[in-house]
């Protein structure tokens, strides 16, 4: 029995050692970090959790330490759910153990509430690992990388980190999810066709096995991105700072870009090369409509080292390159971009490289383009944006649709979240639209109802021409809107004319707080918050045969309404 107990008074006293060097390796992170400028949000959010973990653990040594009775202390000591969950916190909260790499796979057995209980620390596991690498992406979005390597590694990074994301947004609202399913079903408002109604105990368990299996998924992809993530940090700390300008915040929430991280660095890399031999190196990137091509270019344009290594900054119009020539006088490092919406003659565009060629030396053009064709007047690998993935655009629509406030406070709204990133299939300008009308009124039945809209919308072009609208613009084709027909999007800067017909947002018309006119108008669906201060807009032509089928609105609440004028 002796023995037991010095057994036991010698694992006490070891314990408290480890939470003594715990304290100690933690306190001596908080202090240097106190003594640095910190701009990383997750660093600070990572921060935040290391200074409650360790005044709790002092908390608890303090306890332990110096509580006289001594059974007391070892029953305390022993069934300290404190102590626990301190230890369990440190383990992980060091900054010196972060890039170590992770074995933490543990199998659950037992009953329902052992499941339960598994599941909830899997769930705070994948919340410690999303801060984790999601610091790390911020991090590297602030630096110029040019290693090719780590640019493919940053790529998978962030490919885990949005996944990751997604699933934590799945298991955290899945009972919200199925209330609202509920909603949407009974107000008619998501679905075309009435689903099948089985045993509601039968989905429930099923949904669980798949959410679990994609949990444990997450998982083990985060853990096994953590643990290879040791080389890619030690060498991001060896690369140069990006300086970030006020202007930058129209880009970036929470200093953090969304997408185009490994696009942006392989731009700046080729802006900033300075020993490309020969005439002057072309750049062409490509991607459809509404990808974000100007966006990239006019943010890596802003940065200091780019725009310090280039004296003129041309914008073209593909359609009239000869416009190169009026600028004669450039004697100094130009970096030219054009755009072409249409293909163009060999001949055309060698009088205009031509002409590139003999302005200066170190020279650089950069095309823009949808069309793959005007790939082969590029002197290095072409650069190809895509839409957004799923987990990246659902991510990004969550994030303008909520703005400042917190998504846990309106768990309902998830779920509806999702249904939108469906159906916008990645495109960046309804994004915004809907998520600046949708921020306004964070309400259930106002959501639905915008949903419902949206629907109705696609459906009715399904109808007619078996296609989405948004892939009817992508074509050049009109699309129908109800009551009107949209032509696609035209690209307008702020130097052009504008006609007589009347002008009108989008995000009004889906608010409902005027009606469109009985007649043709402009339709201003985006409008640039960066220079140069292009607009997208539509011609919408007044159609009385289709505006009888104007779907009501019962859920809107907007009862008065006043008309365009």
């Amino acid at each position: 029995m002796k023995n037991k107990e010095d057994t036991n008074r010698t694992c006490s006293e070891e314990k408290v050692k480890r939470l003594e060097q715990l304290l100690l390796r933690v306190h001596m992170v908080i202090e240097e970090a106190d003594g640095r400028y910190i701009t990383n949000s997750c660093m600070l959010a990572h921060l935040k959790r290391i200074v409650a973990a360790m005044y709790s653990g002092y908390h608890v040594l303090d306890t332990i330490k110096y509580l006289k009775n001594k059974e007391g202390t070892n029953d305390l000591f022993h069934g300290s759910p404190e102590y626990h969950h301190t230890l369990h916190l440190f383990t992980w909260l060091s900054f010196v153990q972060v890039m170590r790499k992770i074995n933490r796979n543990h199998t659950c057995q037992g009953g329902n509430v052992q499941d339960r209980t598994c599941s909830e620390e899997k769930v705070k596991r994948l919340e410690q690992l999303l801060l984790r690498v999601h610091m790390v992406v911020e991090e590297a979005d602030g630096r110029y990388i040019t290693n090719s390597c780590m640019l493919v590694h940053l790529k998978m990074v962030v490919a885990a980190m949005y996944s990751g994301y997604h699933v934590l947004d799945t298991i955290k609202y899945m009972k919200n999810k199925e209330d609202t399913s509920d909603l949407v079903n009974d107000s008619v408002a998501l679905s075309f066709d009435t689903p099948l109604k089985r045993s509601r105990t039968t989905i429930c368990t099923a949904r669980e096995r798949i959410f679990s299996s994609e949990l444990q998924g997450a998982l083990e992809k985060l853990e096994s991105v953590v643990g290879d993530m040791n080389e890619f940090v030690i060498l991001l700390a060896g690369c140069e700072r990006i300086s970030h300008k006020p202007y930058d915040t129209y880009l970036y929430i929470d200093n953090f870009m969304f997408g185009r991280h490994v696009e942006k660095q392989h731009l700046m890399n080729f802006l900033l090369e300075n020993n490309i031999p020969g005439p002057p190196a072309v750049l062409p990137i490509i991607g459809g409509r509404g990808v974000g091509k100007r966006t990239l270019v006019a943010h890596v344009c802003n940065d200091e080292r780019v725009s310090s290594q280039f004296y003129f900054i041309l914008h073209i119009n593909g359609a009239n390159l000869g416009q190169i020539t009026e600028n004669g006088n450039l004697s100094a490092r130009t970096l030219v971009i054009v755009e072409f919406f249409s293909d163009v003659a060999d001949n055309d565009w060698k009088t205009f490289y031509s002409h590139v060629t003999n302005l200066s030396r170190g020279n650089k053009v950069i095309i823009l383009t949808k069309i793959e064709k005007l790939e082969r007047f590029g002197t290095v690998k072409p650069i190809t944006l895509n839409r957004l993935v799923y987990d990246e655009y659902r991510y990004l629509f969550k994030t303008l649709a909520f703005g400042s406030t917190n998504p846990v406070d309106h768990p309902q709204l998830i779920p509806i979240v999702e249904e939108f990133a469906k159906l916008l299939e990645g495109r960046l300008i309804p994004s915004n639209i809907l998520a600046d009308v949708l921020r306004e009124n964070l309400n259930v039945h106002f959501w639905l109802c915008k949903l419902r809209q949206v629907q109705i919308t696609a459906k009715k072009n399904m109808t007619m021409s078996g296609t989405h609208p948004h892939r009817l613009f992508d074509q050049g084709h009109p699309a129908h809107l109800t009551g009107y027909i949209l032509s696609p999007p035209a690209i307008i800067t702020p130097n052009v004319p504008k006609n007589d017909l009347p002008q009108l947002r989008f995000g009004d018309l889906l608010t409902g707080h005027i009606f469109p006119p009985k007649g043709d108008f402009k339709l201003i669906s985006w409008e640039s918050r960066i220079p140069p201060y292009t607009s997208f807009v539509h011609t919408a032509r007044f159609c009385p045969s289709l505006s009888q089928d104007q779907p009501e609105s019962p859920l809107s609440g907007m009862k008065h309404r006043r008309p365009f004028s």
